[in-house]
């Protein structure tokens, strides 16, 4: 299964649109196959669920996703695990193991409306 990871350093983006990298890992029989960062190519409406399809990705993984973005990847075969935090390989490793766990999505309806990668602030609740 090949997965997408919203991406910000070493940790899961809070919002799959506004990351500066996806990480997309194939993993087959327990074992990560291929391992790869791709830059972002822009938060625009409809495009990252279309792009990620084109590179074969099955599932994503972000902290969150507004209910638009989230239909649109469903319509394209593409799984949205939401509401994940945490650095890039526990989460890597949680999806090897079965343990991963989706929470409710960082993102409010319309918080990232009209908005791209330049946005400066995010309407995500603040991390404790």
């Amino acid at each position: 299964m090949k997965v997408a990871i919203s991406t910000d350093g070493d940790f899961v983006s809070a919002h799959f649109g506004r990351c500066p990298t996806f990480t997309i890992v194939d993993l087959k029989d327990g074992k990560i196959i291929t391992k790869e960062s791709v830059d972002n190519p822009g938060h625009e409406p409809g495009f990252i669920p279309q792009f990620l399809h084109q590179k074969g990705v099955q599932c994503i993984v972000a902290g969150g996703m507004g209910m638009r973005a989230s239909g649109l990847f469903g319509e394209l075969g593409i799984k949205p695990i939401m509401g994940v935090s945490g650095k890039i390989d526990e989460v890597i490793n949680k999806l090897l193991d079965g343990t991963l766990k989706e929470g409710e999505s960082s993102c409010k309806p319309g918080a990232g409306k009209g908005y791209g990668l330049d946005k400066t602030e995010c309407d995500h609740p603040q991390e404790k």
